[in-house]
């Protein structure tokens, strides 16, 4: 079987507040929306933004638990292009969990939380090259 991930759905609760997060924090432009559901084309994948009531029945599951630990990541192409995503994410309301510094690894990052509480590193790592297409390659 192929290794791949083709859409990952955060549970949200307000769609808009989510939607100006990614869209404001981000800068990444939907590529569908509905009164339910907003979807992201991502370099390979889809990120969906789902209501969580819309997104339980759609599991035909109650009661979806809050975030735990798992946390996304973006890779960023610099160590300076790390604060400056973490701020503009903050000021489309995410909040700061942990600001940037050197992980034990190496690198360069911090953590910012979305409106719903998913936790995203923005990160910088120099053995982790990121191609034209925004890929990371995983090469250390």
């Amino acid at each position: 079987m192929q290794q791949q991930i083709s859409v990952i759905t955060l549970g949200v609760s307000d769609l808009e507040r989510s939607r100006r997060f990614y869209v404001e924090g981000f800068g990444w432009k939907p590529v569908f929306e509905s009164p339910q559901i907003i979807f992201y084309q991502m370099n390979g994948f889809v990120l969906g933004a789902f209501l969580k009531d819309a997104l339980e029945t759609d599991m035909n599951r109650s009661a979806l638990r809050t975030p735990g630990a798992f946390s996304l990541a973006h890779n960023v192409p610099s160590k300076e292009d790390v604060e400056p995503v973490m701020k503009r994410l903050i000021e489309a309301g995410g909040a700061l969990l942990r600001p940037a510094d050197t992980p034990p690894h190496g690198g360069f990052r911090g953590y910012v939380a979305d409106p719903d509480d998913h936790a995203w590193e923005i990160a910088w790592n120099p053995l982790w090259p990121i191609d034209e297409h925004g890929h990371v390659t995983f090469a250390m």
